[in-house]
């Protein structure tokens, strides 16, 4: 590990936390919208220097910061990031800030609180990104409750929007259970593999943990908990039903940040499989089996879907199951193919239910009966949503393109039923996808509102620009993410294949 001289990882946690405070201390509602947008944009900018400062071709964590919290059970502030967390960080910054501007005017009731609880959640959500202390981990894991909860039940578009947001709370929470057991085992383990006693020799530390083993039927009963707990997050069918729900109850900002931050993908790639590798490797038939089931069937009902916002919610429960299967395939393409795909969540994902948040607010429905010809009335609209639904479906030259044909690569080299998987979800996205599309945004308009309606505003358009150009940039020049998480995955990947019975 390589310890920072400037606590920069800190700073990124707990900047837009200040942030909040101040937002929720301030009177002024254009004051508090101001400060909001200047903490983002700080926060952004940090977050880029990180990238900066991090060596790539350097392996282990970097920028580590360590502090003792609680000594008495050995638990450590321990922050630092590598190839495959660093680069989330300044994506979900991103994402955040798209999420404020998206709701500039719209949120009319209590907006101090509203932009205070989105700092709230800009801060924790880096701290899931960057802990390596396990509980750390779940305290930050757990803290990105409340604000969801609140967002979605106080500033919700549908009638349901209270229970939508109670439904996802109680998803989450039964989760974090197995979660917090799977981590009190792992701890446990430290201290019998030492000869040491509880609680004086537990350790929380990651870097620690993975070098204890883990006795095999022990690593079966970790990995089941952990992915168990972030399934749920993911989601994984069946445990996807909450996706949907508050896609159609929620604010479409919100929603937008919930697809765009897969943070229980994250938690397998992080923590599920290197802390448990001969498990993961045993049972990454039941990954694959995971991943090619959510990915067929949550686009077989995506086809049936005549509403945007659910749409991409079925949408992005099926990139998912691509993720999954890229990362059960066990080698560098399909993991490197699902790094870049968890990537491109926060720029094609997001932006989609951020352009369906704008529909809804100009219409009142994203419904395609309620649709039809908005490209004759919306040109700079469609123009960005033709773009980015292009990259949802791997068109090349787009970031979509490079993320897909390494998973589909990967998933060949390791099983061609699984690869055949992966092509027909391909192929079933283009289908869900272009159908919509077409019903939409092309043919007659057929509705007096949707001939009044105006096309996107300056601020709107400034939104949309950034992430439309980094999915040229990465569509046209993939290495800049391939190369940077090179190391980082190779190293993931020879953890599992070493430790491999």
């Amino acid at each position: 590990m390589s310890e920072a001289d400037f606590p920069l990882l800190s700073f990124i946690i707990f900047l837009p936390l200040v942030g909040a405070i101040v937002v929720g201390a301030t009177q002024n509602t254009h004051l508090a919208k101001l400060i909001t947008l200047l903490f983002a944009g700080l926060e952004l900018l940090l977050t880029v220097f990180a990238i900066f400062l991090f060596d790539t071709p350097k392996a282990g964590f970097q920028l580590v910061e360590k502090y003792y919290w609680i000594p008495q059970l050995n638990i450590e502030y321990l922050i630092g990031v590598d190839g495959i967390s660093l680069l989330f960080l300044p994506l979900s910054a991103l994402l955040t800030l798209m999420a404020i501007l998206a709701s500039w005017n719209s949120v009319q009731h209590n907006p101090r609180f509203h932009f205070s609880l989105l700092l709230a959640l800009q801060g924790v959500t880096a701290g899931v990104f960057c802990s390596l202390d396990l509980v750390l981990f779940f305290l930050f894991w757990e803290l990105t409750l409340p604000p969801f909860f609140f967002l979605i039940g106080l500033w919700g578009i549908g009638s349901q929007r209270r229970d939508a947001a109670m439904k996802y709370t109680l998803y989450m929470l039964a989760g974090g259970v197995t979660l917090l057991l799977a981590i009190t085992l792992l701890s446990a383990n430290h201290a019998f593999q030492i000869g040491g006693d509880i609680p004086h020799d537990l350790s929380f530390s990651l870097p620690i943990l993975l070098d204890i083993p883990l006795p095999d039927n022990q690593q079966t009963l970790v990995f089941l908990l952990l992915l168990f707990g972030f399934a749920v997050k993911a989601p994984l069918v069946p445990f996807h039903s909450w996706l949907p729900t508050a896609a159609m109850e929620g604010p479409t900002h919100i929603v937008a940040i919930l697809v765009g931050l897969k943070l229980g993908v994250y938690g397998i790639l992080r923590f599920a499989m290197p802390l448990a590798p001969i498990a993961a490797v045993e049972f990454s038939w039941i990954l694959s089996l995971f991943g090619a089931t959510t990915l067929i069937y949550a686009a077989l009902i995506a086809l049936q879907q005549t509403n945007l916002r659910r749409l991409l919610a079925y949408a992005s429960v099926s990139h998912v199951g691509l993720v999954l299967v890229g990362i059960a395939s066990l080698n560098m393409q399909g993991l490197q193919g699902a790094i870049f795909q968890l990537l491109n969540f926060t720029l094609i994902a997001s932006v989609l239910m951020l352009i369906a948040g704008f529909i809804q607010h100009r219409l009142g429905s994203t419904d395609a009966v309620h649709l039809g010809g908005l490209a004759k009335v919306m040109p700079r609209l469609t123009c960005f949503y033709f773009l980015f639904a292009l990259a949802s479906i791997g068109i090349p030259g787009t970031s979509g393109f490079p993320a897909e044909l390494l998973m589909i690569i990967g998933a060949l080299n390791a099983h061609t039923v699984l690869g055949f998987a992966a092509l027909t979800g391909a192929i079933l996205s283009a289908a869900y996808m272009l159908s919509f599309s077409r019903q939409a945004f092309l043919g007659p308009i057929l509705h007096v509102d949707v001939n009044q309606t105006h096309d996107l505003q300056l601020r709107e358009l400034a939104l949309l620009c950034v992430p439309a150009l980094l999915i040229l940039i990465f569509g046209f020049f993939p290495d800049s993410i391939l190369n940077f998480n090179q190391v980082a995955s190779e190293a993931w990947l020879s953890r599992l294949i070493i430790q491999t019975p």
